[in-house]
């Protein structure tokens, strides 16, 4: 999927939240500043309200909000020093209560939730963005379009 612009990363962001259900993560995976966190973060408003403050969880690792159709957890793993971290700090609880964004799933070296809509994003080099999204679960069958 091609992402000219940040506004098509957040409008995939939008897109996403809107076929996300309880118990599912999304998994954004990428170099640093390819677009994850505002991807994310345009998840995130449009779940709880398009004037949540949602600032990056790299220092604190996870962040949770609250919205009226789901809550969603916001996690950073990329200091964890072992996939058991990201269950400590609630990741388990988090799809129980919830949904989960997830940041650097590969920390989690393949210990992955079930059902998850992993999304790769790189620069391209027209200076926008390339996303690659694979549907795992009970997101298989579900189309996320722009």
């Amino acid at each position: 999927m091609n992402l000219p612009d940040e506004a098509a990363t957040a409008r995939l962001g939008e897109a996403v939240a809107a076929k996300l259900e309880a118990g599912e993560a999304v998994c954004l995976s990428g170099p640093l500043g390819a677009g994850k966190s505002t991807l994310a973060r345009a998840l995130i408003r449009a779940l709880t309200t398009p004037g949540e403050e949602v600032p990056s969880p790299t220092f604190t690792l996870v962040q949770f909000y609250e919205g009226p159709r789901l809550s969603v957890a916001h996690f950073d793993l990329y200091r964890l020093e072992s996939p058991d971290e990201a269950y400590e700090i609630g990741l388990d609880e988090a799809l129980d209560a919830g949904a989960a964004v997830i940041e650097w799933p590969e920390r989690l070296e393949g210990d992955l939730p079930r059902d998850r809509l992993d999304i790769v994003i790189a620069p391209d080099e027209a200076g926008g963005r390339l996303a690659r999204l694979t549907a795992h679960g009970a997101w298989e069958g579900r189309d996320v379009e722009l």
